[in-house]
C-alpha cells in the first residue's frame, strides 16, 4: 500500500464564512488555521495548499481572554536603529485596522515560508459584517457550537 499524496490539481477548494463576533481569539485562530492548512481533510498533505478560503467577519468583536486585552503587547521593528514599536491590543482593536489582531494571530501558527504565505494569501478577514465574497457561495461554520470555551459573553 501507498502513501497518497494530493496534487494541486486535484484539490477542491471550499468557501468558509466565520462569524467572529463573541469568540476567543486564540480558539478562532487554530480552527482558522487548521481549514487554511487543510487538516481537516482526509487528503491532507504537508507540502501542498489543500486548505479551504475562510472569511472571517466581524472582526471588531472578537474577545480576548484575562487581562490580555490590555497586557497582551505587538511588537514591530521600523529598521533603524533603536526603532522598536509597541502597541496593545486594546489600542489595536479600537483602532482603524482590528482585523489584524486575528491575522497575526492565524500567521503565528501556520509555518513561515513560501506555502505559509500563499496559505495566508486564502485568508479574508472583515472588521464588519459584510463581505464581498457571496458569489463564492461560502458555507456558514459555526465554531461557536464546536466547543462551549469558544465563546466568551
Amino acid at each position: 500500500m501507498k502513501t497518497y499524496s494530493a496534487k494541486p490539481a486535484e484539490i477542491e477548494k471550499k468557501w468558509v464564512v466565520i462569524d467572529a463576533s463573541g469568540l476567543v481569539v486564540g480558539r478562532l485562530a487554530t480552527i482558522i488555521a487548521m481549514r487554511l492548512k487543510g487538516k481537516h481533510r482526509p487528503i491532507y498533505t504537508p507540502h501542498v495548499d489543500c486548505g479551504d478560503n475562510v472569511v472571517v467577519v466581524n472582526a471588531e468583536k472578537v474577545v480576548l481572554t484575562g487581562r490580555k486585552r490590555d497586557q497582551k503587547v505587538y511588537y514591530h521593528h521600523t529598521g533603524f536603529p533603536g526603532g522598536i514599536k509597541e502597541r496593545s491590543a486594546k489600542f489595536i482593536l479600537e483602532g482603524r485596522f482590528p482585523e489584524r489582531v486575528i491575522e497575526k494571530a492565524v500567521e503565528r501558527m501556520l509555518a513561515r515560508g513560501p506555502l505559509g504565505r500563499k496559505i495566508m494569501g486564502n485568508l479574508r478577514v472583515y472588521k464588519g459584517p459584510e463581505h464581498p465574497h457571496e458569489a463564492q457561495q461560502p458555507v456558514a461554520l459555526d465554531v461557536a457550537s464546536l466547543n462551549r470555551k469558544n465563546v466568551r459573553n
